[in-house]
């Protein structure tokens, strides 16, 4: 499972150093593609085919359905993992995500995020925020059973 958050800093060949609380999971590469908060997913290759099969199994007359299998699929790009332990983000998802030198790594369980400083800061504003989390998240049934 991914879980933490880790920074890594990304060096001149857009090269990201995986941590080593990660680095066992992804040897055999991942698919990093465009997120949904202005970050990236990077999913081991099992994550990934199950997104794929969930995604590809909607209905393609549904205009929705469409948006989301050409987010994810168009900007998707399989990744290996160097001998070195880095991984490299492709040009175009550095740009969407606004990462520049430090990222950070947020452990997502099955996958985990890459995030630009400066809009993590914000996105952990929100979940800091445990007077709204109350009601924000009431809706939803969260059981460990």
């Amino acid at each position: 499972m991914f879980l933490g958050k880790y920074a890594s800093m990304l060096d001149s060949n857009n090269r990201l150093s995986v941590p080593s609380a990660f680095s066992d999971k992804v040897l055999d590469g991942v698919y990093m593609t465009q997120g949904f908060d202005r970050n990236l997913l990077v999913l081991t290759t099992d994550a990934f085919e199950e997104i794929y099969r969930r995604v590809k199994s909607l209905n393609i007359a549904d205009p929705l359905a469409r948006l989301l299998l050409r987010m994810i699929l168009s900007t998707a790009d399989r990744v290996e993992t160097d001998k070195d332990g880095f991984i490299t983000i492709p040009v175009e998802l550095i740009q969407f995500a606004n990462l520049d030198k430090e990222v950070l790594f947020i452990g997502q369980g099955d996958y985990f995020e890459l995030w630009s400083p400066g809009l993590w800061r914000k996105q952990e504003a929100q979940l800091n925020d445990a007077d709204t989390n109350a009601t924000r998240f009431s809706t939803l049934t969260i059981a460990t059973r």
